[in-house]
């Protein structure tokens, strides 16, 4: 699954890729999820800004559905614009 959205003169491409962990002590996976890969890109570029960055839920658990997993990656590349490149107030 893949999205891409603009967001604030930047294209964010989100991506959902399976996820298996395996257990601190067993090779059995523990809880197999989906992690979201986010690539950020300036409006008019092919360059993304960061090598693709990877999320998932807190604990580095993988999200449990392919929707939570976009919409936990779409919301994460807001937060890195919001916190990195505005310039409001600066």
């Amino acid at each position: 699954m893949r999205r891409i959205y603009d967001y604030e003169g930047f294209t964010l491409e989100i991506s959902v890729e399976s996820d298996i962990s395996i257990g601190p002590k067993t090779l059995k996976p523990t809880r197999p999820g989906y992690v979201a890969v986010v690539r950020i890109f300036q409006a008019a570029s092919t360059l993304a800004v960061f090598s693709p960055l990877r999320f998932g839920e807190s604990r580095g658990r993988p999200f449990a559905t392919e929707a939570d997993a976009l919409m936990g990656g779409y919301s994460a590349a807001r937060k890195i614009v919001d916190d990195l490149f505005s310039h409001e107030g600066h």
